[in-house]
């Protein structure tokens, strides 16, 4: 998209709603600026997502992430980015306990970072807090099926609507975040036809993780699509590189060079003026 003077345009919250129906949803994680300036140019959307909290900080879950750390990896995102619609995870227990919680803390992130909407997670029980804000001028990005910041109570990560109940479940929560107001939401996790089923039901574009082709759009988190985690792959992750290796070897050259006095050598040093 460009502006009468040939300046290219950030895409909008409204923007990725009028895609359902049309183009496909390209989404990214992005956690930092360099990788976020890679990234931007080949993405609708950047998620900076709470599974930064596994990615960047090593912890097991999503659960420790703190709105803290969500506010400055929103700005690093943002400062790298001109393209693409950016949407800043609100982390857990920042939202739950109240519409009003959740509406100060979604106005921190807009406010301190300066990126495009929210994401939260939840379906029914998160419909009024949906509502509450965007009828505040807060766009939000749902999400349901399998939530990360559940793990705890859903009894690990698994793959959802497998059963009757699991998927009448998901559909009540995918058409209360839509009527809610969100502008597009994640399906996370949950059986093939039951997400097709879903995405052929609302007017907003649904974004799939381990939720087949079947969405108007794919998330993946960048480092597991790099292929920088070698001990393990998600079913649902097709990894488009394999960067551990090259990390490892580049790493493995540096510290012979540097063992051997190899670097720095001439070219790398720096020489009195004469």
């Amino acid at each position: 998209m460009m502006s009468a003077q040939g300046k290219q345009k950030r895409l909008t919250t409204a923007s990725i709603r009028s895609m359902k129906g049309g183009g496909r949803i390209v989404c990214l994680t992005a956690y930092t600026t360099p990788i976020a300036r890679l990234l931007d140019p080949h993405c609708d959307l950047l998620l900076v997502g709470d599974s930064l909290g596994m990615v960047l900080y090593g912890m097991e879950t999503t659960v420790g992430v703190t709105l803290d750390m969500m506010i400055a990896h929103g700005r690093a995102v943002m400062r790298g980015t001109s393209h693409a619609c950016v949407i800043v995870d609100l982390p857990f227990g920042s939202y739950q306990e109240s519409k009003e919680q959740a509406y100060r803390n979604a106005v921190r992130i807009l406010q301190e970072t300066g990126c495009d909407g929210v994401k939260l997670e939840g379906g029914e029980e998160m419909a009024e807090t949906i509502a509450f804000l965007t009828s505040r001028g807060v766009p939000v990005f749902a999400h349901v099926g399998l939530m990360p910041q559940l793990v705890n109570t859903a009894g690990g990560f698994r793959s959802l609507g497998h059963s009757e109940q699991e998927a009448a479940k998901i559909r009540r929560d995918a058409a209360a975040v839509a009527d809610a107001g969100a502008f597009a939401v994640v399906i996370e996790g949950t059986v093939e036809p039951l997400a097709r089923e879903i995405t052929a039901s609302l007017a907003i574009p649904t974004v799939g993780i381990g939720a087949s082709v079947a969405c108007d759009g794919q998330v993946l988190v960048s480092d597991d699509m790099l292929g920088l985690f070698s001990d393990f792959k998600p079913r649902f992750v097709k990894r488009f590189a394999d960067l551990s290796p090259l990390v490892s070897q580049a790493v493995e050259a540096y510290a012979e060079d540097v063992r051997a006095g190899r670097f720095p050598g001439a070219e790398h040093t720096f020489q009195p003026r004469k």
